[in-house]
This record gives structure tokens, sequence and C-alpha cells, in this order.
């Protein structure tokens, strides 16, 4: 369940409508709950039948036969979420241009500090609980214990401390629900929702298994961090 004010529903309602689909949504108004949105149920067996198709599910797997599927070396790109293997669509010019966009604000922010940005490809893992097992590949991160969290088999075993997604069409439910849940519950500290055609950015400020603090930001708007104040990303110069 998620709370949020009756301005930041009327701003962002398309965004909240998409989000009601998996959970409930307490709309406040003046810091009291007035409404309630959530969405109708959805056939899960009638989308476990569809031809597979890039940011949707491919279907139900266990971890070891996700290992299997991507044990060689290919262009596709696979993410693990949940005990379902979904393939990563192409990304298309906006998404990239973006990404570009980001990662150089990114880098020039964190020249010379200990935190260091990377972008995809980059296998994460993250586990809401011992024993559970996902493995995602964000846009861009900002990970802040690269030493000590970097294994001898040369991948990176921690969680970042920021995650930026980049929407597009076919990924934008993982990203706005599935992804959503599993940086708040997996230890990220701060995730950056990327909206390129509706030049937005939604970020989520996470602390102990809660959002902590929320906002949306539009272009000219500046995008401003929670987790780290002083980054301040112009939009108008990261969307096309």
């Amino acid at each position: 369940m998620r709370r949020v004010s009756s301005t930041e529903l009327q701003n962002n309602f398309g965004h909240y409508l998409l989000v009601a689909q998996e959970q409930e949504i307490i709309v406040t108004r003046n810091g009291k709950d007035v409404a309630k949105l959530s969405g109708l149920s959805i056939r899960r067996d009638l989308m476990a039948e569809r031809a597979p198709t890039p940011g949707y599910g491919l279907r139900k797997a266990s971890f070891e036969e996700f290992l299997e599927l991507t044990k060689e070396e290919t262009l596709e790109r696979y993410e693990y979420i949940d005990g379902e293997i979904f393939l990563q669509a192409s990304p298309k010019v906006g998404h990239q241009f973006t990404s570009f966009r980001l990662a150089n604000k990114l880098g020039d922010f964190f020249a010379g500090k200990s935190c260091v940005p990377f972008a995809a490809p980059f296998d994460i893992t993250i586990s809401r609980y011992e024993g559970d097992i996902n493995v995602v590949q964000p846009d861009l991160m900002v990970i802040c214990d690269l030493r000590e969290k970097l294994g001898d088999d040369g991948y990176y075993h921690g969680v970042p401390e920021l995650v930026m997604e980049i929407l597009s069409d076919e990924t934008k439910r993982n990203d706005l629900l599935k992804k959503l849940n599993l940086y708040l519950d997996g230890g990220v500290k701060e995730y950056w929702v990327v909206d390129p055609p509706n030049k937005q950015v939604f970020i989520y400020h996470f602390a102990e298994g809660n959002i902590i603090n929320q906002k949306a930001f539009t272009c000219p708007e500046q995008a401003i961090s929670f987790h780290f104040p002083d980054l301040a990303v112009e939009l108008n110069d990261v969307f096309l």
C-alpha cells in the first residue's frame, strides 16, 4: 500500500494508475486519508500464454535454469525477477540519448569521490530475504562499496546506493512495479524512474523498507536527489 497526496495524484495520474494495478494507493488531502485507488485483478494465466516479447516474462524458471540460459555469450539481456525470466527490449534512440546524458552527469558529479557510477549491461543480484535471488540490469547505478564488495571472480556482489531505470513501453510495468518493490526491499537507498516521452523523473527515497520521500520532476525543472542532496540534474539537458 502506498500513500500519495491528491495533488501528486492529479499531476501524475497515468503513473499512479499503472501502479494501482499492483498495489493499493491511499489518496490524502491535508494529511488525511480521503480515497482509495486500486486496480482490477489481472488474469496471470492469460498473460503467461502470450508469445515471448521483450520486456515481458518469458516463463517461470528456477535460478539454475536462468544461469543455464545466460551462461553463453550473447547480445541479448535477461533479468530474473520473482522466479521469472525477462528478455530486455532493444533500447530506442530516446532511451539511449537520455542514458548517455545521465551517465555523463553522474560521471561529472562523482569524479574524485568514493562512489562510482556504472551503466548497463551490469548484473546486480538482489535478495529480499535469505534464499531469495533476483538478477537485474539497471540502466544506471551508483555504487559506494565497490572495493569491499568486488569478488575474486571480478563481479560486484553488493547493492547500489542509487539506481536509475529509463522507461520504455516494453519495460515500464516492471520498472514502475516489480523493480520499485524489489529495490525498496533489497536495500537500494534511492530509485530514479526516468520517463523520456513525458520528460519526467520520479525519485523515490527508501529507508528501512519504506518510501520516506518521493517527488516528480518535469522539464525544465532540476531533478534533485534526496540521498545525495548536492546532485541536481537539469532535465533540459537529458531529454531529446
